[in-house]
């Protein structure tokens, strides 16, 4: 089973980039060139632990579905989606989110198979494995700009810049106001 794993630095708050990364608006924006869109379950917003997206998308030539399932939720540091329908025989995708310097770093961890057997094996390694690292460089590329910028104000509600705002100030850089009202 191919692992991806994608370290991104983004001079952003912590929460504005955690919640970019789990914002479904945010996720078609990113990426344009497969003309991805959701299509069922949580189509729009910020998906939450348990809840589902199903994706439509154009990959190799041809129109695909991917359902997935939050697996995993702890904001703002990690969740995680599992496919629970679609074109590959397992995935799991981790997004993880830690404090570097003065901004974020993102990893990504994509765990993944192709169906088929040995057929499914042989294309991994021929072109499944750089296709789908270069399809999540991109989307990662995408979501730097948009928290680097003003482009984070279309996809997350008002009150995230006042979340900003608050957390960047907390005397302690590893406590946030989220983690206080645990």
């Amino acid at each position: 089973m191919p692992l991806i794993q994608l370290k991104t630095k983004i001079e952003a708050p912590l929460e504005r980039v955690f919640d970019l990364a789990r914002s479904i608006d945010a996720h078609m924006a990113s990426t344009e060139g497969t003309n991805e869109r959701a299509i069922a379950g949580r189509t729009s917003g910020l998906i939450e632990m348990g809840e589902t997206v199903t994706w439509e998308a154009t990959h190799f030539g041809v129109k695909q579905r991917l359902a997935v399932r939050v697996i995993s939720f702890d904001r703002p540091h990690l969740f995680s989606d599992e496919m629970i329908s679609g074109a590959f025989a397992s995935m799991k995708h981790v997004h993880r989110f830690s404090f570097e310097g003065t901004g974020t770093l993102m990893s990504d961890e994509f765990h993944f198979s192709a169906p088929l057997g040995i057929l499914g094996r042989a294309a991994e390694r021929m072109f499944l494995t750089r296709y789908m690292t270069r399809f999540l460089a991109a989307r990662s590329l995408a979501l730097k700009e948009l928290a680097e910028s003003d482009g984070w104000r279309r996809y997350l509600p008002p009150e995230a810049e006042l979340n900003d705002k608050e957390n960047s100030a907390s005397p302690v850089p590893h406590l946030h106001r989220s983690a206080e009202k645990r």
